[in-house]
Formats: structure tokens, C-alpha cells, sequence
């Protein structure tokens, strides 16, 4: 009977269990075997991601919880770790190249992204601060680690330095306000603090300020966006592509599930917040990718825009507005994994190129890959009938029936402002000059390419699966 009850209380828990086993006896493996293991390593993390992936799927359906309440899986859980789990192998998929070279010859890298994966679905299946702060910390520590993952490149050293020192800032913040919380609360469980904070005191409203810049900084979303150019221009492509994807889902995640679930007397304390934080991201990326010419710091700035967009859908504190959140999420995952395929495509004679001016005339020496870029740069902006566009008309659609008027103007307009710098790649792939002829295109890239592509361009033809499975995830959260 014991044994029942026991397996009962891990079940939910089950796939980061053989997440977390995985991980260490590929550990393991590579100890005993040395560099020479990282192409198969890398192959069975692939594998390890889908066999947890199909072991979430297989759970039992409707609301599990375990550990006194402080570890939920419920459809909102499900929905997110799946593009998690998503976003992850897609990122070992294509960091097959980069590993392959003699400078990115290490198996810790796969394994490394396994253990922020674990902490990514910790976070996402959060119930209190503690496991809050558990699973952030198992996420960022293993991404610190990755963004320096290049040891021969100063700037990716650099990139990772940066990053753990402002991260360890944020968790301090976080931190701070999850102890204010605790103290005037009496309890640490989100069900706990929603019943204790039925009026915003002060002290309460003063933790909650701290919890919300800590997962400000996760998410990249304006003031708290400072690491994000640097990191994404400093670390290799591949690792660049994994912090525009994965590790926002679970940021994205636990901040819907902390406002909605624990802070759903308050809201318009925290909507102010929202708000504020949503309108600087959206301006800032709009205006400040304009002059850049790295299209991996174009990206970042476009990352942080996004955020913005992702955060309107959750200002409005509705079932609307959640459901928006994770339809705009799991369009952007596979808008940002494919524009990092292509960048990571691009390659002259054996070197990544970076530069906007090295995109000249791909049109006329790969048209299909400029063809595809041109798809993914017309949805990031958000031009119809292309995915992006149904991404920010739920999140509008929310922000309007929640009287949240300004916000949904100042969202519109922003918009326009990005479509400048998307358009602006697009004529110079179109009209320019060929800069050159490119490396021929790795299958494994070619092949997220037409996936993330193919999904954008024929969204609009079939939304339903998608938007029916956010809508229950987004119910399952009131």
C-alpha cells in the first residue's frame, strides 16, 4: 500500500524523474568516454527530450498535484513543457554543426542543455516560491554555463560572465521579494498567498514588485533587459537560439501562473506593473533594432519587442488574455528557431557570417532560403495571413476586451515601427548585390527551416488544434 501511495505522489513527476537520470548517466558516459562521444550524446538527449515528452502525454489527464500541493501538472503545465521539450531538441538539432568543430568538440553542452530543460519543467509546474526558485535556479545555472560554452572566443566568455552576474542580481531581487511575500502572506503555495492577499498592503504589493523584476529579467522585458544584445551577440549562434526559445517559455510560463493563480485579488496592482513593463519592451524594440547591424543583436532587440507583445495578452488578467499568451509563445517559438536556422545557414567558405550586408542578393544564390527568411521576417512582424499576425491579434483582441485601450494602440504601432527593420533584411536579401555564394546548407538545418517555415505560411489554413488546446490550457489556470 506504501509502495501505491509512493508511486501515486511521483507519477506526476515522472518524466523529470527519467529527464533527470538521463541526464546523468549521459553524464556518465561522457566521463568515461571523453569528447569523442559528443556526436552520440548529443543524438540521445534528442531522444531522451522526446521519450519525456511522450511520458507528460501519457499522464493522466485533468489536474495532478504532489508534494503538499507545491508541484502542479494541469493542461496549462502540459501545453508548456511540450514546447519546451520542443524548443530544446530543435536547439540540439542545430547545434549538430557547432559540435562537430574542433573548438565545440563538448559533450557537457547536450547535458547541460538536458539539466535547463529539467529546470525549465520545474518552473513551469511551479506551486509555490520554493519550487518557484528551485527550478529558475536549475534553469539559469546551466544556461550561464552554455552562453560561455565557446572557451576559445572571448566575446562568448564574456557573454557568459555577463549574464551570471546580472542573473545573480535577479535572483537576489526575486528572492527578496518571494521572502516579503512569505513574511506577510504567512505561506509560501500560491493557493495559500491567493486566499491570505484578498486586500494589496503595502509590504504585499512591495514583494511583489521584487518577484515580477526577477521574472522580468528572464523573459528580457524592459527595465530588466540590459544583459540580452550582448549575451545574444557573444554566445555561439546555437546557444543564442536556445535563450530566444526554450528558456522564455518557462519565463512566460511561471509569470502567467504567479499573477494569475497567486495574485488574482490584486490585479490591478500588478496590471499597472504589466502594463509599464509591456509598453517599454514593445517601444524598445521596436526603436532600438533599427540601427543595429548584427542580425544577432537585431534578433535580441526583436526578442524583447516580443516579450512586450506576449505580456499585453497577460496585462488583461483574463481567460482571453492567457490563451493569447500561449498561442503568441508557441507561434514565436517557431518563428525564432527558424530565423536562427537560417542564420546559422549562413556560412562563406567554412565562416559564420553575421552581418545584415551579408544577406546581399540570397535571393538570387539560394532563393528557397531567402524565400523562407523573407515568410519568417514577414510574420515576426506580424503582417497577415502569416502566423505572427494571428500571434497579436489574440493578444490585442484580450487587451481591448479587458478596456486596455492604450495599450493595444501603442502594441499597433510599435508593430509598424518593427515591420521597418524586418523589411529592411528583406530588401537587402531581394535587392542587393550578391555578397557572395554561400556554404552548401546542412540537412538537419534545411529541415527545421521547412518546418518552422511551412508552419507560418499555412497556419492561417488551420489554427484550430492550436488555439483549442491553449484555450483549455488557459481555463485550467481560473
Amino acid at each position: 500500500m506504501n509502495f501505491q501511495s509512493a508511486g501515486y505522489q511521483l507519477l506526476p513527476v515522472l518524466p523529470e524523474l527519467v529527464l533527470a537520470v538521463g541526464a546523468m548517466l549521459l553524464l556518465v558516459l561522457g566521463a568515461y568516454r571523453g569528447e569523442g562521444t559528443t556526436r552520440a550524446i548529443t543524438w540521445l538527449s534528442i531522444a531522451l527530450l522526446v521519450v519525456t515528452g511522450v511520458l507528460e502525454l501519457m499522464l493522466p489527464a485533468g489536474k495532478l498535484t504532489t508534494f503538499g500541493g507545491s508541484f502542479i501538472v494541469d493542461d496549462f503545465a502540459r501545453f508548456l513543457k511540450i514546447l519546451a521539450l520542443i524548443g530544446s531538441a530543435a536547439t540540439l538539432i542545430l547545434s549538430a554543426e557547432f559540435l562537430s568543430t574542433p573548438s565545440g568538440r563538448i559533450f557537457e553542452y547536450a547535458i547541460l542543455v538536458l539539466l535547463s530543460t529539467l529546470g525549465m519543467m520545474v518552473l513551469i509546474s511551479a506551486g509555490d516560491l520554493i519550487m518557484l526558485y528551485l527550478g529558475l535556479e536549475l534553469m539559469s545555472l546551466a544556461l550561464y554555463v552554455v552562453a560561455a560554452s565557446n572557451r576559445d572566443n572571448a566575446k562568448s566568455t564574456e557573454a557568459g560572465l555577463k549574464y551570471f552576474v546580472l542573473g545573480a542580481l535577479s535572483s537576489g531581487m526575486l528572492l527578496y521579494g518571494a521572502s516579503l511575500i512569505y513574511g506577510f502572506t504567512g505561506t509560501v503555495g500560491f493557493a495559500g498567498i491567493a486566499a491570505a492577499v484578498k486586500t494589496g498592503s503595502t509590504g504585499i504589493v512591495f514583494g511583489l514588485v521584487f518577484l515580477l523584476a526577477g521574472l522580468c529579467f528572464k523573459v528580457s522585458a524592459v527595465p530588466f533587459h540590459m544583459w540580452t544584445p550582448d549575451v545574444y551577440e557573444g554566445a555561439p549562434t546555437p546557444v543564442t537560439a536556445f535563450f530566444a526559445s526554450a528558456p522564455k517559455v518557462a519565463a512566460l510560463a511561471v509569470f502567467t501562473r504567479v499573477t494569475l493563480t497567486a495574485f488574482p485579488g490584486i490585479v490591478p496592482q500588478w496590471q499597472q506593473i504589466l502594463v509599464f513593463v509591456s509598453i517599454a519592451s514593445m517601444a524598445l524594440g521596436a526603436f532600438a533594432a533599427i540601427g543595429q547591424t548584427n542580425i544577432k543583436r537585431l534578433m535580441a532587440y526583436s526578442s524583447i519587442g516580443h516579450m512586450g507583445f506576449a505580456l499585453v495578452g497577460l496585462a488583461s488578467g483574463t481567460v482571453e488574455g492567457a490563451q493569447g499568451v500561449l498561442v503568441y509563445i508557441a507561434i514565436y517559438v517557431a518563428m525564432t528557431l527558424g530565423s536562427f536556422a537560417i542564420i546559422l545557414a549562413m556560412k562563406r567558405n567554412g565562416q559564420a557570417v553575421e552581418e545584415i550586408k551579408d544577406f546581399a542578393g540570397l535571393s538570387r544564390t539560394n532563393p528557397l532560403l531567402a524565400f523562407f527568411f523573407a515568410m519568417l521576417l514577414f510574420s515576426l512582424a506580424g503582417i497577415p495571413p502569416l502566423a505572427g499576425f494571428f500571434a497579436k491579434w489574440y493578444v490585442f483582441v484580450a487587451a481591448i476586451k479587458a478596456g486596455l485601450f492604450t495599450l493595444a494602440v501603442v502594441g499597433v504601432l510599435t508593430s509598424v515601427v518593427g515591420a521597418f527593420y524586418y523589411l529592411s533584411i528583406i530588401k537587402v536579401m531581394y535587392f542587393d548585390e550578391p555578397a557572395g555564394k554561400l556554404d552548401p546548407v546542412r540537412v538537419e538545418l534545411r529541415t527545421v527551416v521547412a518546418v518552422a517555415g511551412l508552419f507560418n505560411i499555412f497556419f492561417f489554413i488551420y489554427p484550430g488544434p492550436l488555439v483549442s488546446v491553449a484555450t483549455a490550457a488557459a481555463k485550467s489556470l481560473f
